[in-house]
């Protein structure tokens, strides 16, 4: 699963949480500082004679993809991944996320500028986990989850700065997979809704999902056939996510604490076993164990924010023509009304 996520630096915000910790604010401050230090021109990476060849390749072929997203997908032309930074670590920053233990309702962390959103961003994995285990101990009826986002949008708010650079923590991606998180980044410097997450991210979902598939139309065949393959087990994991969600929804819907625990307790014994077998299926292809292994209400809640609008989207982009402009004409004029407006409209509760 990628989990794409929208963690800004408070610096470049102008704003403040809702919490008082001075350390929150100066570890968004200096890690945003230290990546966009770290990042230099693609072309001057490219030119370097000690860069590898593959890395060289990468760099090429994501260049390739955001000329793509501009010209067939109508998303902004910026400084944005025109430059590339290595971290050195495995992600971009750490989300911590948290529900309820008997319902699927994230915990939301508020910004002055931002607005609120489900889950507070860490540069440093070892300062997330601290925190997950500071709102555990606070609030022992809450399920905390923590995962590694690889890439984070900054809605072209910093392109004074060079933009959201291309990141180690992706790049390596097989070239569908690129190409959808590239998709998925720059659709949120389009569209952005304070206090919406869902909306936001199931908007960013539709454009990745509608901008792969037009993308596939000119990959080559020996691109299209390795982004089957991860599509068709991204689709299967979904698939078992979403019936898990429902069953969970029901389950929370019990009279009792006792009986919404105990059917809880079923739900996630029938996804640890379906999940073993399409890992079997898969061959032991291990890519969704680190989701599956903390599975619990904030991860799947999470999840939630990138799928359940997605189908509203889907069918908005086909009314206005499969037209990308007309289609984000239409969003920004959904962005615009009131949250149950936007969610009537695209067909959610």
């Amino acid at each position: 699963m990628r989990a794409c996520g929208l963690v800004l630096c408070v610096l470049l915000l102008g704003g403040c949480s809702t919490t008082t910790d001075p350390s929150y604010y100066w570890q968004s401050v200096s890690g945003h500082l230290r990546m966009v230090g770290a990042a230099r021109p693609v072309d001057d990476w490219v030119a370097d004679g000690r860069t590898s060849e593959a890395l060289r390749a990468k760099l090429r072929q994501a260049q390739q993809l955001r000329r793509f997203a501009v010209t067939e997908l109508g998303l902004p032309d910026n400084n944005s991944y025109t430059r590339y930074a290595d971290l050195q670590r495995r992600a971009a920053v750490w989300n911590v996320v948290a529900a309820p233990d008997d319902e699927l309702k994230l915990k939301q962390w508020c910004f002055l500028a931002l607005g609120c959103v489900g889950y507070r961003g860490y540069f440093d994995e070892a300062q997330a986990r601290a925190f997950a285990e500071q709102v555990r101990h606070a609030e022992p009826d809450v399920e905390v989850g923590v995962y590694p986002v690889p890439a984070y949008s900054t809605l072209g708010w910093t392109n004074w700065m060079g933009g959201d650079p291309l990141l180690n923590t992706f790049l390596g991606y097989p070239e569908g997979e690129l190409a959808r998180l590239l998709f998925h980044e720059l659709a949120h410097q389009v569209v952005y809704v304070r206090d919406d997450t869902v909306f936001n991210e199931s908007f960013a979902t539709a454009v990745e999902r509608l901008g792969g598939a037009r993308w596939q139309a000119t990959a080559s065949e020996a691109a299209r056939a390795e982004y089957a393959r991860f599509d068709e087990r991204r689709q299967q994991f979904r698939a078992l996510a979403r019936a898990t969600r429902e069953r969970l929804q029901t389950a929370y819907a019990l009279a009792t604490r006792a009986e919404r625990l105990a059917a809880k307790q079923r739900a996630m014994a029938d996804f640890r076993q379906r999940y073993d077998a399409l890992k079997a299926q898969w061959n032991g292809f291990p890519g969704y164990d680190p989701w599956a292994s903390q599975a619990n209400n904030a991860l799947f809640a999470a999840q939630a924010a990138y799928d359940e609008l997605v189908p509203g989207f889907e069918a908005l982009f086909e009314r206005e023509g499969r037209d990308f402009t007309r289609f984000y004409d239409a969003v920004r004029a959904l962005a615009r009304l009131p949250k149950d407006e936007r969610r009537a409209a695209l067909g959610s509760r």
